[in-house]
This record gives structure tokens, C-alpha cells and sequence, in this order.
């Protein structure tokens, strides 16, 4: 019955949590709920980088009515409470203050700072812990953080689009359009979800994208485009500063306003040297639109977590650029939009 009642207050601060979409990173996504005999006298979630803290949010968020009940409740924490001093103090701390009798976390937290420390200053107290409810539930929501700290690099998204015949381009220099107006609104709004975006540099020369999110709200994404001897023109709308812009390249390291410039490790495999220099720049996630080339290079490394394909179903070109074939995956989903079919795959060796 216990386990139960743990189960769906968990459940709340997953719901909680997953408010703070877009606004945390990269900070995890965390949510709180604060249980008096069956009855929620508090909740709250992370809601900016920099801010409170989840737990922080819902012990502020009791009545004053109530303020006596908190030592008598129980706190829900979708991941563990940290025990460090960061931009805010240590929530371990709080809830030690605060004497509430029982924890329950949904899952340890793998960034190194915390990393069962949290846990281990709440059991030193003599409050009563429980871990790891809802766990893999936890771990999903946060799964950008958990890859990016467990694996010391970025979560990787592989996109593209394709033809009904499996080309991503036509014979020729014209630029093929392929995916419709409302699926270029979704593709944008990944953008909005996402780090940054990566592309390479074939595709920045020619398709001079923008790589922004205009049609979606909220921050556009860190561009990166790999630009390995620096030969991508300045007229390009990748270098018009309007957006943090990081060249990766083999040559020279420096920084001017919006635009950097990381000089990669030459001595790994490309898609291993940039997930190391995302890794150096805190690049969290990353969503790679192209080109064909460099999709097929992560995935022959086996350096993807998801990929989303889209195909136009009515569309053929005959001749053309075959679109990247994909390795150890797995089909979880499937959405029409019209002409456009929309896969969702994972990689079975994650």
C-alpha cells in the first residue's frame, strides 16, 4: 500500500518536474511534493537556472496554516536532494532544518558534485530515506543530464528527411524541399527543446541554413557546424552573431562576441572528438539536422540516442543523395502529419 501511495506522489513530481522544460538547463529538471497524512500541503519544481531549487519551491509554497504539519510530512523528490553549495544552498540541508521525518527519491543523481552524497547527509541525520521509486520514470525525464554526466557526453538526436525512395536530395544543385509546413513547425519546436544543433559543413555551404527556431517559441539553440579548415564563408547566416555560434575546427581556438571558434582533438574518430568538445563546452544535448555524411559518421560510431526520420510519402526523385541507413535501432513510434511520416527510433545499445 506504501509503495503505492510512493508510486503516485512520484508521479506528481515527474508532472511537476516536467514544467520547467527549456528553462533549467543545464540543470536538471526536478520536481517536489510535500505529503501530510495523505494530503499534498506542498509542491514545487525547478523552474529557472540559477533559482530555487524544487525543494526550496514547494516548502515555500505551504500555507502558513500548515508550516507546523512539515515536520510531521513527507517530501517527494523526483531526483536526489544536493548536498552542495552551488548557485543556491544545499536542499539536503533544508530538509534536515526543516526536521521533515521521510524522504522518498525517485532517482540517485549522477552529476559528481551530488552523486549519493545527498542521500547519504539525510540518512546521517536520522530521517527516514526510501530510493529509486519510479526510477527508470525519473531517469527518463531527465535522460539529457543522466547521458551527459554518466557518459561524458551530449544526448544525440540524428534528423533528417527523405524521400519516399530514400533520397535526402535530388540529382543537381537545387536545394530538394522535402518535409511540409507543419512538420517544419515540429522540427523547430525539437530545436526549441534541444542544446544546440550541429550540421556540417557541406550543408552550411549549400543550404545556408539559419538554424534558428523561428517558427516555434523560446530560445534558439547553441548552432555548431563543423568547418574542420575554416573554409565556410563569413557571408554565411551562421556567422551573424545573432545566435552563440561554435565552429568546430582543426586549426585555431578563439572567441569573438557570439562566434567561437574550438580547436577539436585530432586523435579520436570525428564523431569522437565532437562529442568531447561538446562535452568541454557543457553542450547537454544535440540535434543533428546534416548532412548525410555526418549522420552515417555518428551512427557507425554508435554515438546516437534517438533519430527522427522524416518521409515523404508521396514524394520520388529517382537519381540522387541516399539518406544515411541506420544500425541497432529500434522502431518506439510512429506520427503522420499529412504527406509526412514521422519515425521515431531508439538505439537498442543504450
Amino acid at each position: 500500500m506504501q509503495l503505492k501511495a510512493d508510486e503516485y506522489y512520484m508521479q506528481r513530481c515527474i508532472d511537476l518536474a516536467q514544467l520547467g522544460a527549456g528553462n533549467v538547463a543545464p540543470n536538471p529538471m526536478v520536481g517536489a511534493v510535500l505529503v501530510h497524512e495523505g494530503k499534498i500541503i506542498g509542491e514545487g519544481y525547478h523552474q529557472q537556472y540559477g533559482k530555487a531549487h524544487a525543494e526550496v519551491n514547494c516548502i515555500n509554497s505551504v500555507k502558513e496554516e500548515d508550516a507546523h504539519l512539515i515536520q510531521q510530512s513527507t517530501i517527494y523528490v523526483s531526483l536526489e536532494p544536493c548536498a552542495h553549495w552551488g548557485k543556491t544552498p544545499p536542499c539536503a540541508n533544508l530538509i534536515i532544518d526543516k526536521k521533515i521525518t521521510r524522504v522518498v527519491v525517485g532517482c540517485r543523481d549522477p552529476f559528481e558534485a551530488v552523486n549519493g552524497k545527498g542521500i547519504e547527509k539525510i540518512t546521517a541525520a536520522g530521517i527516514d530515506i526510501t530510493v529509486n521509486v519510479l526510477e527508470e520514470e525519473c531517469k527518463k525525464l531527465n535522460k539529457r543530464f543522466f547521458t551527459f554526466h554518466a557518459k561524458k557526453r551530449p544526448y544525440i538526436i540524428l534528423k533528417w528527411a527523405q524521400t519516399a525512395d530514400g533520397k535526402m536530395a535530388a540529382a543537381g544543385e537545387d536545394r530538394l524541399k522535402i518535409s511540409n509546413e507543419i512538420t517544419n513547425r515540429l522540427v523547430h519546436k525539437w530545436r526549441s527543446e534541444e542544446a544546440a544543433i550541429l550540421v556540417g559543413t557541406t550543408t552550411a555551404l549549400l543550404d545556408n541554413p539559419q538554424l534558428n527556431n523561428r517558427l516555434w517559441s523560446g530560445a534558439s539553440p547553441v548552432r555548431l557546424v563543423l568547418d574542420k579548415a575554416l573554409r565556410l564563408p563569413p557571408s554565411l547566416h551562421l556567422f551573424d552573431q545573432q545566435i552563440k555560434t561554435v565552429v568546430l575546427n582543426m586549426i585555431e581556438q578563439k572567441e569573438e562576441e557570439n562566434l567561437v571558434y574550438f580547436k577539436m582533438d585530432t586523435a579520436q574518430s570525428m564523431a569522437d572528438s565532437i562529442c568531447k568538445a561538446c562535452y568541454a563546452l557543457n553542450i547537454q544535448s544535440v540535434l543533428i539536422e546534416g548532412g548525410a555524411q555526418l549522420l552515417q559518421t555518428f551512427i557507425q560510431h554508435d554515438l546516437w540516442d534517438e533519430a527522427r526520420i522524416i518521409t515523404n510519402q508521396r514524394l520520388y526523385v529517382g537519381r540522387g543523395l541516399y539518406a544515411p541507413a541506420l544500425m541497432n535501432h529500434r522502431l518506439e513510434t510512429s506520427e503522420q502529419l499529412g504527406e509526412d511520416r514521422i519515425d521515431y527510433f531508439s538505439n537498442t545499445n543504450n
